[in-house]
């Protein structure tokens, strides 16, 4: 895909699961540049023959089996791209913790308001109770 779908495609599950920030499109733009380079890479890890493996000669002239290149650029884009992911809560873990997040930044009730509400009495519009007769 093209970064362009690359970030349509991104915005759109941002929007779905709630995460979604306009402060996010520069994030957003990262990501789909990153992969749109993944897989371009995955693509030329296919046309030159999709081999895991390669033999690299080294100076002296010993043979080494090593990791392809192109399958390390490929991965390497890979877990850039996932971390990006995370954040923006496109991945059960990063959903979990903006979630989380979420939750510990609700207001928290006030000593007073705690006292208040133990106390009972008449609810203000607020939320807030005062008792009766005060």
């Amino acid at each position: 895909m093209t970064k362009e779908e690359w970030r349509v495609s991104i915005r759109s599950a941002a929007e779905r699961v709630g995460t979604y920030r306009q402060e996010f499109d520069s994030v957003i733009d990262t990501l789909a540049d990153i992969l749109e380079q993944r897989d371009r890479a995955y693509q030329d890890f296919i046309d030159s023959g999709a081999e895991t493996v390669i033999t690299k000669i080294s100076d002296r002239g010993a043979e080494n089996i090593g990791k392809n290149p192109r399958l390390q650029i490929w991965s390497d884009l890979n877990t850039q791209a996932l971390a990006f992911w995370r954040d923006l809560g496109l991945t059960p873990a990063g959903l979990k913790r903006i979630d989380e997040a979420a939750i510990k930044n609700e207001k928290k009730e006030s000593a007073l308001e705690k006292a208040l509400k133990n106390l009972g009495g008449q609810e203000l519009g607020n939320g807030k109770k005062i008792r009766n007769g005060d």
